[in-house]
């Protein structure tokens, strides 16, 4: 069994803080063969990820801790809509649309919980040029 407590995210931060990326994920599948993304992300301020897309899958974004925005693109990169998640202002998560050209960006220490159809790597995912 995984329980998603205090210690648990605490420990994610540490790795997050030891981390170049500024953000650390954790694997909540249960084994290899499972065909779906299911994981914990604790993200810092400052961490980059790239604006990407999920071409055969939606993304469901749920804030456990923090404050952030997920930002979505038009196919020119242009900026198109900005989500606020705060769990403490009542702004829980959201579902990124299949295919939407997406990233976020991290205002205080934050840990989402992200899942979505098919395994990272062999998902089609693409990152914008």
């Amino acid at each position: 069994m995984i329980e998603i407590n205090q210690e648990l995210i605490e420990a994610l931060f540490a790795k997050a803080e030891e981390s170049e990326r500024r953000r650390m994920n954790y694997d909540l599948r249960t084994n290899s063969e499972d065909g779906g993304q299911r994981m914990l992300n604790a993200l810092l301020p400052g961490t980059e990820v790239p604006i990407h897309r999920h071409p055969m899958s939606n993304e469901n974004v749920l804030v456990l801790k923090g404050c952030l925005d997920e930002i979505i693109y038009n196919e020119n990169g242009v900026e198109v809509e900005r989500i606020h998640l705060c769990p403490s202002e009542g702004n829980f998560g959201c579902v990124v649309p299949q295919g939407a050209w997406h990233t976020i960006e991290v205002f205080e220490p934050s840990v989402i919980y992200e899942a979505k159809d098919g395994k990272y790597g062999e998902d089609g995912s693409e990152t914008f040029k």
